[in-house]
């Protein structure tokens, strides 16, 4: 493993959020007789993401990066595990302490946001919830905040089914963005989107960024996305985070097999290239079952017996880390 030293933040800089070794363990009922069995959809995850930073956490459909995003917003109780905020236990915090410091865009504007309220009542929901300055302000401090996403100021009376999908989108930053939060979690904030909007609202966020100071974490499959924002960047895989690096280097030097297969899968707007080969198996392994060892060697290209037998060690070089028994270039 050859990885170049990246140095993105102080070692002074204290984490704004933190998973500390969290697992969260759903149980299902499978088959006739309605066994239970553990689904661990997230196992052991360690992230530290620091003050500025924009933390790209990618990875398949079902992979656990969702449910750990939702630990991080005080949805989803962690099974074992810590969350910290500012350095201090999500579970020792007011649940008003948690929205306040940690606000959410979620995938699709339209579901996330309430069909029966206007945009100015929407937007300015943060401000009643928390009793965050007077009655008679807030109406100006919604108006500030549409301005500053790129809203027009007479759709302040308008309802969610009027706007376009873009539009929404911004109505939902602009509620998430309304109490100043220390981080946004940003799930999926393009995928429903047209192609033509998406640079719009990606170019917004960063134009945020900038302005209110925020750390993101940005929740995808989009590589290009993440590629676009992203400072660092963790891989998960079956529940765990299997490589975590500076975003230049996870792009250019992958080290993880399955970081590898991810990259070589993205389409290329080249014509001539075809369609990108996955040197994968296209099937997702059993959530339920997880395999012996490693979790990804029923998929591996370089699967070696040890990886069948033993959980990968952990293997780190300056700012990046991964889980891997034969790290390398392929």
């Amino acid at each position: 493993m050859s990885v170049a030293s990246h140095n993105l933040s102080s070692p002074a800089q204290k984490p704004v959020l933190e998973a500390r070794e969290v697992h969260r363990v759903f149980w299902v009922r499978v088959g006739l007789f309605r066994t239970q069995l553990p689904l661990r959809a997230v196992q052991g995850v360690s992230l530290r993401i620091l003050p500025g930073e924009v933390v790209g956490l990618v990875g398949e459909s079902g992979c656990g990066k969702t449910t750990l995003a939702e630990m991080f917003l005080g949805l989803q109780p962690p099974t074992r595990g810590e969350i910290h905020i500012l350095g201090k236990p999500m579970s020792a915090l007011p649940r008003r302490s948690v929205t306040r410091a940690v606000q959410p865009v979620f995938q699709d504007p339209y579901s996330s946001l309430n069909p029966r309220h206007t945009v100015g009542r929407i937007i300015s929901l943060p401000l009643r919830v928390h009793g965050v300055g007077r009655r008679a302000q807030w109406e100006d401090q919604v108006l500030e905040m549409m301005d500053r996403v790129g809203l027009p100021r007479q759709l302040i009376r308008s309802l969610p089914g009027q706007l376009s999908g873009g539009q929404r989108q911004r109505v939902a930053i602009a509620r998430a963005l309304i109490m100043r939060p220390s981080v946004v979690i940003c799930d999926e904030p393009t995928s429903a989107l047209d192609v033509s909007v998406q640079a719009q609202i990606l170019n917004l966020l960063m134009d945020l960024q900038e302005d209110f100071g925020l750390t993101y974490l940005l929740v995808s499959h989009n590589l290009a996305v993440v590629q676009h924002l992203a400072t660092r960047v963790a891989v998960m895989y079956l529940g765990r985070i299997v490589e975590e690096a500076p975003a230049k280097t996870l792009f250019s030097q992958p080290a993880h097999p399955y970081t590898r297969a991810l990259l070589s899968s993205v389409l290329t707007p080249e014509p001539s290239m075809g369609l990108p080969e996955i040197p994968v198996g296209a099937a997702f392994p059993n959530p339920l079952a997880p395999p012996d060892g490693c979790a990804f060697h029923p998929r591996c290209p370089r699967v070696e017996p040890i990886c069948r037998r033993e959980a990968p060690p952990v293997l780190k070089e300056g700012d990046h880390r991964l889980e891997c028994h034969f790290p390398g270039p392929g």
